[in-house]
């Protein structure tokens, strides 16, 4: 079988856990070579670990997104252990949430700065090696959040529904340049994030998606391969809602 995204070299945000590390993981079956930036040593060490199992080529950098030096250096780094950046996945994001009379200025700026601001900053370093190339793929995290809003996300929504204007605006312009970027907007899955819900509140939320379950980071995964791979050749400035059917 064909593996999607061989020789490809990828970068993905947050790749250490959830989303980020089955995306991770995903693309290094898949052939990719795997740059993993996350938070946690720890967490790093043990993505690259599994990436490596999966037979990929995989390195790892401490980044924290919303330190531009830091997310220069970390892709310098990629171009000089790996020669080339194919894919950036702009998964990396944080939830602080408050209705409105409640969040303070604090709450907002962090999520802000880390989903919005972050996001900036990592495709920024990576646009002008794309550009050289004359390829590359920006895949940015959306949220159904980022579609059409949600109680207590101020900040989240607003963040979510910027990564959708980056998205097509960075289509635009690099589209002529041979980079191509979309957004997917993921519903509500299965991660970590939800250790703190009550069951209650769990089944309420299965109940609103057609499926009557929620996704898993996999299947959010398998979604952003497509889009990295050249099956999606023609697919520029989409945003693809993966929610089982939660909008409908």
């Amino acid at each position: 079988m064909t593996q999607r995204l061989k020789d490809k070299v990828c970068i993905v945000t947050g790749g250490a856990q959830g989303i980020g590390l089955a995306t991770a993981l995903k693309f290094a079956r898949e052939g990719a070579s795997l740059a993993v930036w996350d938070l946690t040593q720890a967490g790093i060490d043990e993505a690259i670990r599994r990436c490596r199992e999966a037979g990929a080529p995989a390195e790892g950098w401490v980044v924290d997104v919303t330190n531009r030096e830091g997310v220069d250096t970390a892709a310098r780094g990629v171009l000089e252990r790996f020669g080339r950046i194919d894919v950036l996945v702009n998964n990396a994001g944080i939830t602080q949430d408050a209705r409105l009379q409640k969040m303070s200025a604090e709450q907002f700026d962090r999520v802000i700065d880390v989903n919005l601001r972050g996001v900036f900053h990592c495709a920024q370093a990576v646009v002008n090696p794309m550009v050289e190339q004359g390829f590359g793929v920006i895949l940015n995290a959306s949220s159904v959040v980022g579609l059409y809003g949600n109680f207590g996300q101020t900040n989240y929504a607003a963040s979510k529904f910027g990564v959708i204007g980056f998205t097509k605006t960075w289509s635009r312009e690099l589209g002529p340049k041979g980079i191509r970027v979309n957004a997917v907007a993921p519903g509500f899955v299965m991660t970590h994030i939800l250790d703190t819900i009550p069951e209650k509140v769990l089944q309420e939320m299965k109940h609103r998606v057609p499926l009557h379950r929620l996704g898993t980071p996999e299947e959010i995964a398998n979604v952003y391969c497509f889009l990295a791979s050249d099956e999606a050749s023609y697919v520029n400035g989409a945003v693809l809602e993966v929610s089982g059917g939660m909008s409908v």
